[in-house]
């Protein structure tokens, strides 16, 4: 059974427009499938040509968003905003595997953060907050595993171990990163006020498409998740 995540009400004051949904995915009986390979290069196209229409405006706001809790956007952008900066310079991104590979093309094809973890490795459920850098979160650096915490008053996703993205969709830790297309996943789409409703919803469909294929006869649940009262 997948724990629907839970958003502290304290985001409200950084980011009122918030709004997510989760996809939780059980690929033990799954059978093998294979990704369009043109996806992701589809999805560069896309960026190079100036799309989607509210591109600019909605990473706008998560770099607005950013600057209320603290971080430098500038130096730490929106995993969107990263992946949409190295499209621009390269005008590529290699591929990595085809569960990435998928969740990376839907974030450049609609501008928006789209994050993908193990769920066989958390502890509880996924809880969008805001850290009292305390937190441990796990890290390489230099080819050395760290524990890099967040800084105080940082939001972050974290589960009952620690933290699991640093500065809300920066940087993925190593504990739940997502390698493989196998057992229990869980993904989030993460959207700001300027981007269209409906944007939203294509972009969710999308990202179950692709799993469905990758992964034939998984389940596949989708919800959407709201900051608490």
């Amino acid at each position: 059974m997948f724990e629907t995540p839970v958003i502290d009400g304290r985001i409200r004051s950084i980011a009122p427009g918030f709004r997510a949904v989760s996809v939780h995915v059980d690929a033990t009986s799954a059978g093998e499938g294979i990704l369009d390979p043109s996806l992701l290069a589809e999805a560069c196209a896309c960026v190079l040509a100036g799309e989607p229409a509210w591109a600019e405006s909605h990473l706008a706001s998560w770099s607005d968003a950013y600057v209320r809790f603290g971080a430098k956007p500038n130096r730490t952008p929106c995993s969107a905003q990263a992946l949409r900066k190295r499209v621009l310079k390269d005008g590529a991104i290699p591929p990595i595997n085809p569960i990435v590979d998928l969740y990376n093309a839907i974030s450049l094809k609609y501008a928006i953060p789209v994050g993908g973890e193990n769920h066989d490795a958390y502890v509880g459920r996924p809880f969008l907050t805001i850290a009292d850098g305390t937190e441990t979160f796990d890290t390489v650096m230099n080819g050395e595993e760290v524990n890099d915490p967040p800084l105080l008053g940082e939001a972050i996703w974290r589960d009952d171990v620690g933290v699991t993205c640093r500065r809300w969709n920066w940087r993925q830790g190593t504990r739940t990163r997502l390698a493989a297309a196998t057992g229990r996943m869980w993904f989030v789409l993460e959207a700001l006020e300027t981007m269209p409703d409906v944007a939203l919803a294509e972009a969710t469909d999308a990202l179950v498409e692709g799993l469905k294929a990758l992964m034939p006869g998984s389940m596949i649940v989708s919800r959407a998740i709201h900051i608490a009262e």
